[in-house]
């Protein structure tokens, strides 16, 4: 269950006693919900991280702790008091508004009905849909404006967790960058700042969630109040 990481740009490179418990399609095989996991994170989620004997769960926590340990380039968490606090002000937005709506696309459009067999109603994929067109447009007038990245002309890592955001609903089938084109710019800022493959390699999961297989009824039942609580 184990994930290599690196910090891009980073000196060292994290091994050894780090590892982020992430399992390969872990959320869709329950591996999450496994005895084994839950000693390691009783809140039954991921990602998780394990450095030696400290776990630490939730995954900006995660990403501010290796940004302390490893002294990653101060571009993705500035120092300048003002810009760091709009990294903070984005990271602080995101969960109960980008992130929330971002998933609800995915699952009601995609893992409901393919992977768990439950039927979603076309007024309510349609008002999901209608949510997360509202959320992209704050997410664009208020975050992004007209900068180059979302506190500035440098990527940091409010940008890192909004795109990752962002590939759900697009690995469901949604034209998220379609009719907004300085999204689909900022897209393509962030890829070419962190490099083409990395970017894929990191998002080849998402893109291939409609090729999911439908659950085992047993993961089905063990999934379904988690997804529900969830997208709620």
């Amino acid at each position: 269950m184990k994930l290599g990481l690196s910090i891009i740009g980073s000196g060292p490179s994290l091994h050894g006693r780090l590892s982020l418990l992430f399992p390969h399609n872990g959320l869709s095989t329950g591996q999450h919900l496994s005895d084994a996991f839950v000693q390691v994170n009783p809140l039954k989620k991921v990602p998780t991280l394990k450095d030696g004997d400290f776990i630490l769960t939730e995954s900006v926590a995660i990403l501010l702790y290796l940004t302390h340990k490893y002294k990653v380039p101060e571009h993705w968490y500035p120092q300048d008091l003002q810009t760091r606090a709009r990294v903070d002000e984005y990271l602080a937005w995101q969960h109960t508004t980008l992130r929330r709506n971002c998933l609800r696309a995915l699952w009601h459009k995609v893992m409901l009905p393919n992977f768990l067999g439950e039927q979603v109603s076309p007024k309510t994929l349609e008002d999901t849909v209608a949510e997360l067109d509202v959320t992209l447009q704050l997410l664009q007038d208020k975050f992004l404006q007209n900068k180059d990245f979302i506190v500035g002309p440098h990527i940091s890592l409010a940008d890192l967790v909004a795109i990752t955001e962002l590939m759900h609903p697009v690995g469901a089938g949604c034209q998220v960058f379609q009719s907004r084109p300085k999204l689909a710019a900022w897209r393509q800022r962030i890829e070419a700042a962190v490099g083409k493959d990395l970017f894929q390699e990191a998002h080849e999961v998402i893109l291939k969630v409609k090729n999911t297989p439908p659950a085992d009824p047993t993961i089905k039942q063990k999934l379904m109040p988690g997804v529900l609580a969830m997208i709620q």
